[in-house]
């Protein structure tokens, strides 16, 4: 048997993937060979290489399977599936939460992606083997004081993620799951800047901080993420699924 990272001739779809995380994922995929669709809120304020194709959707949405689906349908092949999607609300503690903000994130953050593998489910199986990759987080597996609805949000898709590899198993199917720490993105730079013009720490200090609680002593990059969703939809993990990967610098 051949182990190959090459993706030439396979379709990966990546939700979420104007921007961010998402945006790297699929920019990886693609320098391995893959034909890319990006999933997004408004995939049209961000510029796209030629030859990608951007579909709008809210995966928060009751109808976004219904959308997803119908996409399923019209691509016909798609091989490698990134449910990467999902907002991070505000700090918040336990006892200051907002029922409409737990509302809309967990819709996003679970919804979005069961609705996403139940969508893609029977084209990933009609290959000789999709991958699925879910975006958790280490907050899948621990928490930090003030992320009450986060942690919980991605406790739930590793959940789904473990489910779903046993449904999707028998169709030769793998489903995993991306485990994050701290990365140094547009989206978290934001937040700690809004938590500094809050009264909250200086940004750098912060960001120093985070660096020095891992075993690298540096927080790891969007481009690691992506190297491991890589490795996660190529034939080199063809024996992996139900699991989550870590990607946190050796957090401790």
């Amino acid at each position: 048997m051949t182990f190959a990272q090459d993706l030439a001739g396979r379709h990966a779809v990546v939700t979420g993937g104007a921007r961010g995380l998402g945006r790297a994922i699929a920019d990886r995929l693609a320098a391995s060979g893959a034909g890319i669709t990006i999933v997004d809120q408004d995939p049209q304020q961000d510029a796209m290489p030629e030859g990608w194709n951007t579909v709008a959707c809210d995966l928060g949405a009751a109808e976004a399977q219904d959308v997803m689906g119908d996409l399923a349908a019209r691509l016909g092949k798609v091989d490698i599936l990134v449910a990467n999607a999902g907002v991070v609300p505000p700090w918040r503690g336990v006892s200051e939460l907002d029922a409409e903000e737990w509302h809309g994130v967990m819709a996003v953050n679970v919804w979005g992606v069961a609705a996403s593998l139940g969508a893609f489910a029977p084209t990933l199986s009609q290959g000789d083997g999709g991958s699925a990759i879910v975006m958790a987080s280490i907050n899948g597996y621990k928490a930090h004081p003030k992320q009450v609805l986060y942690s919980a949000s991605k406790h739930a898709v590793i959940g789904v993620m473990r489910a779903a590899a046993l449904d999707l198993g028998p169709g030769g199917v793998r489903v995993n799951a991306l485990a994050p720490g701290p990365i140094a993105t547009d989206a978290l730079l934001g937040r700690v800047a809004a938590r500094h013009a809050e009264g909250g720490p200086d940004p750098e200090a912060v960001l120093g901080d985070m660096a020095t609680e891992t075993a690298l002593r540096r927080m790891a990059t969007e481009a690691e993420v992506a190297q491991v969703a890589h490795f996660l939809a190529s034939d080199a993990s063809s024996g992996m699924t139900g699991t989550v990967f870590p990607v946190e610098a050796g957090l401790a």
